[in-house]
C-alpha cells in the first residue's frame, strides 16, 4: 500500500509541475507580446502590409535625394531596398550617421501610409551594417560589401 501511495505522490507532483511550466511560459508570453518588434524590409512590408498600431522595425538604405527636414524637428525620408520605398517620418536629431545612400534601422510604427519613427539607429562605422539590413539588400541585389559593387 505504501507503493502505490508514493506512486501517487510522485504523479501529483509531476502534474503539479507541469502546470507551473505552462503557467510560467503563459506569463512570460503574455509579459513579452509587446516588446518584440520584428524587422521588415520595404519589400516585405508591401507584400505583408503591417496591422493598425503594429510596432516594427523597418530598414534598408536612405534613398538618395529624400531627405527633408521640417522647420518643426520632423525629419522624413525614404527607405529603399531597391525593390520598394517607404515613407519615413522621425521628430527629434537623427544619429550623426544618418545620411542618405547609408543603412538605417526605423523602429515605430505606420500611421496613414508613413512609418512614423520613433528611433533611428544608423550603422557604427564603415564596415559595418545590420544583419537584417544586409540580408534584405542582398534578397535586392544591391548589397554592397567594402568596397565592392552592388550584388557582390
Amino acid at each position: 500500500m505504501a507503493v502505490g501511495l508514493r506512486k501517487r505522490r510522485r504523479v501529483q507532483l509531476m502534474a503539479l509541475g507541469a502546470v507551473m511550466l505552462a503557467l510560467a511560459t503563459g506569463i512570460v508570453g503574455y509579459a513579452m507580446r509587446d516588446g518584440i518588434e520584428f524587422f521588415r524590409s520595404p519589400s516585405q512590408l508591401a507584400e505583408h502590409p503591417a496591422r493598425a498600431g503594429e510596432r516594427f522595425r523597418l530598414g534598408g538604405l536612405v534613398a538618395e535625394g529624400s531627405v527633408v527636414r521640417e522647420s518643426d524637428g520632423v525629419v522624413r525620408f525614404d527607405i529603399t531596398d531597391g525593390g520598394a520605398t517607404q515613407a519615413v517620418a522621425f521628430r527629434g536629431i537623427p544619429p550623426d550617421l544618418f545620411r542618405e545612400g547609408q543603412g538605417v534601422i526605423a523602429s515605430g510604427a505606420l500611421e496613414d501610409g508613413t512609418f512614423v519613427a520613433s528611433e533611428i539607429l544608423a550603422k557604427h562605422d564603415e564596415n559595418y551594417m545590420p544583419k537584417e539590413v544586409a540580408d534584405a539588400l542582398k534578397e535586392q541585389g544591391l548589397f554592397k560589401p567594402e568596397g565592392g559593387k552592388p550584388g557582390s
